[in-house]
């Protein structure tokens, strides 16, 4: 061997070594994602009767697609809030009613989806059913989206009355003809509620808790609502009739972003 074929030997040698090693070694791994804190719990481990039917993990909500930080058709909630919402639901399932949450603790990952969604004035894929009344242009303006949200706090949620024994909902298909989400309850998406005037998300001034325009049944089953829970301990959100927050919260200033999952509030 001539002595330049040696030299040439020993970084080769090295060279292979090395590459050895690296396609032995594991891949590094991926920043593991948070989890909520122990004061957080799945709703239906706390009350199983309240039906869930959550909007934003499926394609039927105001952008038309699933929300980012949404792994699963899951309520998680703050202990003080999940329990009052049992509470509640106890008083009146002797009533013949239960309550359905569309929505409960919402990542901050899901509100900067919401805000890219706003900003994309061109993306207007279910505005016949959400908000067909009200210009893309102004949902920031008039207070329909925020880059904040309460329900990233854990004690707020979105929910409505069902009458018993419930019917099942349908199952929304992409791309169905649109109705708006304030036309007679008949012709709107068939959700399986009593008729609060409104569908869920609906962005208008009629979803206003005391909309004098709503009278009738509607305004009575918006009433039941907001009586029932507030003698549990939550706040109504004036604009939209399904929006209420338990108080005192558990976190008030505190917005988190674990992802809507079981893992998050595994053994709480």
């Amino acid at each position: 061997m001539t002595k330049l074929a040696s030299a040439l030997r020993v970084p080769a040698a090295a060279a292979a070594a090395l590459l050895a090693v690296t396609a032995t070694a594991p891949a590094a791994s991926a920043k593991p994602e948070p989890k909520a804190p122990a004061e957080f719990v799945a709703l239906g481990s706390v009350d199983p009767t309240i039906i869930q039917e959550m909007r934003y993990p499926t394609a039927h909500d105001f952008m038309g697609v699933p929300v980012d930080g949404y792994r699963r058709p899951l309520c998680i909630l703050t202990r003080p809030a999940a329990r009052a919402l049992h509470e509640a639901q106890t008083r009146l399932l002797r009533q013949g009613y239960s309550l359905k949450v569309y929505d409960c603790y919402r990542p901050q990952r899901a509100v900067d989806h919401f805000v890219r969604w706003a900003k994309d004035l061109d993306d207007q894929v279910m505005k016949d059913e959400f908000y067909p009344r009200v210009d893309k242009a102004r949902l920031f303006a008039d207070g329909y989206i925020a880059e904040k949200s309460g329900h990233s706090r854990g004690s707020t949620v979105d929910l409505t009355l069902v009458k018993l024994p419930a019917a099942p909902t349908p199952p929304y298909r992409p791309g169905s003809e649109q109705v708006p989400c304030y036309a007679p309850a008949a012709e709107r998406f068939p959700d399986n509620s009593v008729d609060m005037g409104t569908g869920f998300d609906c962005f208008d001034t009629l979803s206003h808790t005391d909309d004098p325009r709503v009278q009738g049944v509607q305004r009575v089953h918006r009433q039941f609502l907001k009586k029932t829970l507030t003698e549990a301990g939550f706040v109504n959100l004036a604009e939209e009739w399904w929006h209420y927050t338990f108080k005192p919260e558990l976190f008030p200033d505190t917005y988190f972003d674990f992802p809507v999952a079981r893992r998050s509030v595994a053994g709480h």
